[in-house]
């Protein structure tokens, strides 16, 4: 199946069916087919070609969710560039793609200005809506450059036919490039075909048990696969998406849930540690059936707290990758068993663990995750080398195998636990520490929110250990923190230093950014 499929196969089946709410608007999945076939044509009449990119550098939104489909309907390939990103990076990302097409706000007419001068593989923007008083700017742009045209958004909606375009491209076709947040150096496109879409919804929604009488929230950005995903598998099965901005504001976004009867809540683990922080008990959230968590594993004490505050939705802790999308998830009846572990592989995929030389390892030892399955993705646009450190040859010849750079253990029942990446062990007084271990101890101190370990060049230590912490309204000392490590961690693990601050540094994702602790 096409990814496109999943919103004309809706549409066909419950076309009166409110398919996204978004923005004060409540629209049909017949609505938004039609819109994104007249996006489609547009895009194709203005010279987009089977496998050319387009960007869509947009905030949550109708046009944001229209520009994807309408992308893949025009047979070429979706890139969403989250609207935070700088113009600097901005420029890397379309000039890395060679993208075709920008869809952007016309709000942020400067930097469309500025794109369509940086790019030269830009033929076509299209905008939602330009203020006045810089329309002078844009039309002086591509009179001097001559070989962009431009559109808007809305005449798009009147001037251009609502049938769907002949379909040109198979499911070995790429159907998105997602950039990576680059917190490890410049932003690489993991290419995700149709195949490995199709296969990675069905899987999820497969344990997930999704049906068409569910109604999804999004706070997540469309930029983050985790956020996108919201969109694909809710269409695919022809339930409700309500898409939000953000989460800045939960309590907004709790009555939401309330109003919209929302029976799904995908979380990162920064914003369940702010529902922490919240008095729960004045919204009505018995709508809620299930609640998601990756990004980052859940300490174990937030898992207890979030099931304890939604009593009667499943809590769903997972693991995965943009590179497979989604790899391992934990059934919410082993929470009580095992509730540090991040569960088993996604239905109708393997994992395993190797050493470093590549040798399979057994119960309760440590080593790199590889992955295999259809939603192993592509490999890297434009990136030979990264692929081949990444997507390794499989068991059968032309098959690719995800390492994932990530460090697990199993337990005798196959159940994957997070040890660090391979990336982050610090290496102190000759010891390796994980700092997810330390992490999790304190983590387990009353009144620690968040908690970030990282390893600190030291002339005598190689790395000296330091925490970084954000606390929940409770007195803690350096003492305190320090006396609760040496009580739980072996001596070399204990941190040499206690920073308190008000909060830690994120990705676009939700993630915490060591990167900018170190």
């Amino acid at each position: 199946m096409l990814v496109q499929d999943f919103l004309e196969r809706s549409a066909s089946i419950r076309p009166n069916k409110i398919a996204l709410v978004c923005e004060g608007q409540r629209l049909t999945y017949a609505e938004i087919d039609a819109m994104a076939n007249r996006l489609a044509n547009a895009l194709l009449d203005n010279g987009i070609r089977r496998g050319d990119r387009v960007a869509i550098f947009l905030p949550n939104s109708v046009l944001a969710v229209v520009a994807i489909f309408a992308t893949l309907k025009a047979g070429g390939v979706s890139v969403v560039i989250n609207s935070s990103t700088k113009q600097d990076k901005l420029a890397y990302i379309l000039q890395d793609c060679e993208a075709s097409a920008l869809i952007a706000n016309g709000r942020q007419m400067s930097i469309i200005v500025s794109m369509l001068n940086a790019v030269p593989s830009l033929k076509l923007a299209v905008h939602s809506s330009i203020p006045s008083d810089q329309r002078s700017d844009l039309n002086a742009t591509i009179s001097s450059n001559g070989r962009t045209s431009i559109l808007s958004f809305d005449i798009i909606q009147t001037d251009f036919r609502s049938e769907c375009p002949p379909k040109t491209n198979i499911d070995l076709d790429l159907a998105c490039l997602i950039y990576t947040s680059g917190s490890t150096g410049e932003p690489k496109g993991v290419m995700s075909d149709h195949s490995n879409v199709d296969f990675a919804t069905s899987s999820i929604i497969q344990y997930l048990e999704n049906n068409e009488d569910d109604i999804v929230i999004n706070v997540l950005p469309l930029s983050f696969d985790y956020g996108l995903y919201q969109l694909l598998m809710t269409f695919k099965f022809g339930g409700t998406l309500i898409l939000e901005r953000t989460f800045a504001y939960p309590a907004a976004i709790l009555k939401r849930i309330e109003a919209e009867k929302v029976t799904g809540f995908p979380g990162v683990p920064t914003l369940f540690a702010m529902l922490l922080k919240m008095d729960l008990s004045k919204y009505d959230l018995s709508s809620l059936r299930y609640l998601t968590n990756t990004a980052a594993a859940l300490p174990v004490s937030h898992i207890l707290k979030i099931r304890d505050m939604f009593p009667s939705a499943r809590l769903f802790s997972m693991y995965g990758l943009t590179e497979t999308k989604r790899t391992l998830y934990l059934p919410p009846e082993q929470l009580d068993k095992r509730p540090g572990s991040v569960g088993i592989p996604i239905p109708g995929t393997e994992a395993f663990l190797v050493d470093e030389a590549g040798n399979r390892l057994g119960v309760n030892q440590t080593g790199e995750l590889v992955v295999r399955g259809r939603h192993v993705m592509r490999g890297y646009w434009n990136a030979p080398f990264e692929s081949a450190e990444r997507f390794r040859p499989g068991l059968l010849p032309g098959e690719r195998l995800c390492y994932t750079g990530d460090l697990f253990r199993m337990d005798e029942d196959g159940y994957l636990y997070f040890v660090t990446r391979k990336d982050d062990i610090i290496k102190s007084r000759g010891e390796k520490v994980a700092p997810k271990e330390v992490e999790n101890v304190l983590y387990s101190l009353p009144g620690v929110l968040e908690a970030a370990v990282v390893g600190k060049p030291d002339p005598v230590l190689g790395e000296a250990i330091k925490a970084y912490l954000v606390l929940d309204g409770v007195q803690l000392t350096e003492a305190d923190v320090l006396a609760h490590c040496r009580s739980h961690l072996e001596d070399f693990m204990v941190p040499q230093a206690i920073e308190f601050c008000s909060e830690l540094p994120k990705t676009t994702s939700g993630k915490i950014k060591k990167t900018d602790l170190i």
